[in-house]
């Protein structure tokens, strides 16, 4: 193995690695991010009566995530970050998205007429990050480190909610919270960090693989790994483009228009932190070219998931747990994640078999690295010293945004697309802090206009 220049890494931004250490390091990315791309898809559909149609709308959604991450990694014509950015499906859009589909159905719409309209208007839509990525420049103004270190920590604490529930069991598990549950989860956990604290390299590659796989084998030894039958029987499925047709609605498509501007404030904080963690600088016009080529690529990954049939994508924070567990930010492991990703969508018994991996095991696994995600977003927040100002963003958008996550039932006064808008923390903080940064002047004005005025007397 070729030691990279970036001092804490196994392997640089452009290191060229061997196709074995490539292989494992992917892997890690595609366990820690495949329940997350899968998961919208299986919601929608369940909740839109598409149930004949979940099959393909899984493996759309991973071999669309596989192109949007193959894209980013390769950084072609500017379009891409040129860093590890997996794109997987949007938990964002999940609620505009299921109130749209809900309201085609009320008018009597078929499963192809609901689609037809979703993916209408998330192809309309995903102009809006392409055109947003062309003035990336004021942007930054806007997004500094307390903003997107506000939003990266936020991101990190949405997610480890997520691993907490899996390590439980999963959502509706009938043994949630079961010690053996906790049991496995925990074993998991060890062994991911007795791995990557290891001075053998191969050690801290494998880490998360190694931890998912002695996982798996505690539950098969101890009969908590049950096999489930195959999603579908198919074991091979072409895409097509626009399978469903296309229309188009003012009514559902403002919602998912605001989504995707939210999504854009994700994707930067989401960007920072992954050049953070790939030792890259976060200011300057070589990262404003990166977070417009990343943008960008969001919004071209968004337009195939519209023609693929796949629900809107945006970067992944998963990926940036793992990054910094193995040690390994070459791009072209990136390459490597999004043909696996596409392999997964055209060959849906391997997506399967992923799948069988128990919940505890799961959130044991990503536990560690979406805390890692958190533990980013206080870097990228304290680059520079905070002061009263910056501390009053911080807890303002914290406390706000971490409350209306924690009793979501404070909206249910409102409007739907209020809920779905501002039901969560990141989108809620995310937003309070912009405007905040924006409104309250800073002490260096606050210091001129003092000195101004006792300069006039």
């Amino acid at each position: 193995m070729s030691h990279s220049d970036e001092k804490g890494l196994l392997y640089g931004l452009e290191a060229r690695i061997g196709p074995v250490p490539a292989f494992f390091a992917a892997l890690q990315h595609v366990l820690a991010s495949v329940v997350g791309i899968i998961t919208p898809p299986l919601i929608i559909g369940s909740v839109l009566g598409l149930q004949a149609y979940i099959p393909y709308l899984i493996s759309m959604s991973l071999l669309v995530s596989g192109l949007g991450t193959f894209i980013q990694a390769r950084r072609f014509m500017g379009i891409g970050a040129g860093i590890i950015c997996l794109q997987g499906t949007s938990f964002a859009f999940l609620g505009v998205i299921l109130s749209g589909g809900l309201m085609v159905k009320a008018r009597g719409g078929s499963p192809e007429e609901i689609m037809a309209m979703i993916f209408g208007c998330n192809l309309i839509a995903a102009l809006i990050p392409m055109l947003i990525s062309r003035c990336i420049a004021p942007l930054r103004k806007v997004l500094t480190p307390v903003v997107t270190g506000t939003v990266i920590t936020l991101i990190g604490i949405s997610l480890i909610k997520v691993s907490i529930t899996d390590w439980a069991g999963g959502h509706n598990a009938a043994d949630f919270g079961a010690p053996w549950n906790l049991a496995l989860g925990a074993l998991t956990l060890l062994v991911i960090v007795a791995l990557n604290r290891s001075r053998n390299r191969w050690a801290r590659l494998i880490a998360v693989v190694a931890g998912i796989a002695v996982g798996c084998i505690a539950a098969a030894l101890t009969g908590h790994l049950q096999l489930k039958p195959m999603a579908t029987s198919s074991w091979l499925v072409m895409p097509g483009f626009f399978r469903f047709g296309f229309n188009f609605d003012w009514a559902i498509f403002v919602p998912i228009a605001l989504v995707s501007v939210i999504s854009v404030i994700e994707a930067v904080g989401d960007l920072t932190a992954n050049c953070l963690l790939s030792r890259q600088p976060i200011e300057g016009e070589g990262f404003q070219r990166r977070l417009q080529g990343g943008i960008l690529a969001d919004g071209i990954s968004c337009v195939l998931a519209a023609m693929f049939s796949a629900f809107p994508n945006t970067t992944f924070a998963q990926n940036n747990g793992v990054i910094q567990m193995t040690g390994v930010a070459s791009r072209y492991v990136g390459m490597v994640i999004g043909l696996m990703l596409v392999l997964l969508g055209v060959f849906p018994v391997i997506g399967n078999l992923l799948q069988q991996i128990p919940p505890p095991v799961l959130g044991g696994a990503t536990l560690v690295m979406f805390g890692s995600v958190v533990a980013a977003g206080i870097r990228v927040m304290t680059q520079t010293p905070l002061g009263r100002r910056e501390m009053l963003i911080v807890a303002v958008s914290f406390g706000l945004g971490l409350g209306v996550e924690a009793v979501p039932d404070v909206l249910k006064q409102f409007p739907m697309i209020i809920t779905n808008l501002f039901g969560h923390a990141v989108t809620t903080g995310g937003i309070l802090a912009i405007v905040l940064n924006v409104m309250l002047p800073s002490e260096q004005n606050n210091a001129a206009l003092t000195t101004a005025a006792e300069d006039s007397h």
